[in-house]
């Protein structure tokens, strides 16, 4: 089954590539230490949200769909796995 696109996971990448490389320029001038890892964690926070993001579109379209054909049965695998994508 291919993937659909996911034009708005492709944009946080991006603006997080553009916020990394203006952190790259910070640590080349010496700025301080403590304003780069503030910067770097704001990153880090934009690339998990984007995983989280691409993860909970995964199960949406290619677990949720085959499970709720299987009907009742199904059901109960999909509520689990939502329960537990809430810890990534």
């Amino acid at each position: 089954m291919p993937h659909p696109p996911h034009p708005a996971i492709v944009r946080r990448l991006k603006r997080a590539d553009g916020h990394l490389q203006s952190i790259i320029a910070m640590i080349e001038e010496g700025r301080p230490c403590m304003q780069i890892a503030q910067q770097l964690q704001a990153v880090e926070n934009a690339i998990d949200n984007a995983k989280k993001a691409l993860i909970h579109d995964h199960i949406s379209e290619c677990v949720e769909r085959p499970l709720k054909a299987a009907g009742a049965a199904g059901r109960a695998p999909l509520k689990e796995i939502r329960l537990i994508a809430k810890y990534l």
